[in-house]
């Protein structure tokens, strides 16, 4: 994509977009482009720093690479989808037709191969800001698993109806682990939803979080189990199981 020309974007009041993608030449012109539009544009140049942005919640529709550095494209989509229904465009060089539908399927609203023309980018952003809204963007579904209960719109959380207080960071672990009960989150997951930023070997601050956490919980501590040398597991009940898993 070499020049930009001027498509216009009318369909929503000054609109707030993110695009996540690593061509910085791209994002050079496009922010140029957007701006000339009244349209405000902001750029993450690869997908934990663009994952972390686009779960702040104050962005109308996010534009997003399939190739990125950190945490690849498809990935940044899935994890999105898991706490925001945000409005997300794919654009990418990968255009086979496998791609188009492992997109579509993970939660994107609509794929566009690179390059492509700004004025279809504009007409197909129009057109999914029409079939949106902002106020719908954000998952206010209530989480409920093993005695547990979050409601991830207002991030309060109970035990048995009682509440329980937990920093923003505990309660972003406890979420994402609840969401995915039953499945194994790795450290680096974790670290780029919570910090948008990779995962330090020698980093213990995550290790400390989950303490904090299992203390919070008491007895349903136990819920979330460490798998050595891989992440966490949050079990929908507490059992007695031991080896690999702590």
């Amino acid at each position: 994509m070499n020049s930009i020309t001027n498509g216009g974007l009318k369909a929503e009041p000054n609109p707030s977009l993110l695009l996540i993608d690593d061509d910085v030449e791209l994002c050079g012109l496009m922010q140029e482009y957007f701006t000339a539009q009244g349209i405000k544009l902001e750029t993450a140049l690869d997908g934990q720093r663009g994952l972390g942005r686009a779960l702040e919640g104050r962005y109308d529709l996010i534009l997003l690479d399939v190739m990125l550095p950190e945490l690849e494209g498809f990935e940044v989509l899935r994890q999105i989808r898991r706490r925001s229904l945000v409005p997300i465009i794919m654009l990418t060089a990968r255009t086979s037709r496998d791609d188009r539908i492992a997109g579509l399927d993970a939660g994107a609203d609509d794929y566009l191969p690179k390059p492509f023309d700004p004025e279809e980018l504009i007409a197909r952003i129009r057109a999914v800001l029409r079939r949106t809204s902002r106020t719908g963007a954000l998952v206010t579904e209530i989480v409920e698993a093993g005695g547990l209960r979050l409601t991830p719109a207002t991030r309060d959380a109970w035990i048995d109806g009682e509440p329980l207080e937990l920093t923003t960071i505990e309660f972003e672990i406890l979420l994402i682990l609840a969401r995915s009960a039953g499945r194994i989150i790795s450290r680096g997951e974790l670290t780029a939803a919570i910090h948008q930023r990779p995962a330090s070997p020698l980093e213990r601050s995550l290790d400390v979080h989950v303490s904090h956490l299992r203390r919070k919980l008491g007895p349903l501590g136990a819920l979330i189990r460490t798998i050595r040398g891989v992440g966490y597991l949050f079990q929908s009940r507490v059992t007695q199981e031991i080896g690999a898993i702590e």
